[in-house]
Order: C-alpha cells, then sequence, then structure tokens
C-alpha cells in the first residue's frame, strides 16, 4: 500500500505535508503498525475485544439514556 501526493510547481511543502499526513491517517497505517508492535495472545486479544464492546455499550446506554 503505497500514498502518494502529487505536487505542482508551485504548491507549498507544507500544504503537501498535511495532505500526506491526513492520508496515513485516514489509511489506518500508523494504526496497524501500532497494532501489530507486540504479539497478543489470542485470549489477551479477545479479552480486549470484549472490554471495547462493553465500552460501546455503555456509551451508547449513556447516549439514549
Amino acid at each position: 500500500m503505497s500514498i502518494e501526493v502529487t505536487l505542482d510547481e508551485n504548491d507549498r511543502i507544507d500544504h503537501a505535508l498535511r495532505v500526506f499526513k491526513r492520508k496515513v491517517q485516514r489509511s489506518g497505517i500508523l494504526a496497524d503498525l501500532r497494532r501489530r508492535r507486540h504479539y497478543v495472545k489470542p485470549s489477551q486479544a479477545r479479552q480486549i475485544k470484549a472490554a471495547a464492546a462493553r465500552r460501546r455499550k455503555r456509551a451508547a446506554a449513556r447516549r439514549a439514556g
């Protein structure tokens, strides 16, 4: 997966950098790298997933309530 930012002759570098950062953020590359930084055992992954579901459920109940 490659991210490209094309520049014209009169484009500013800071604008191109901002566009590049936005594209990287939207693609999820950095989030994927952070997630893969350490090995997570399958049992631990299930616990993390269940905890996230509980948080989402509590947040939904707070919004509805």
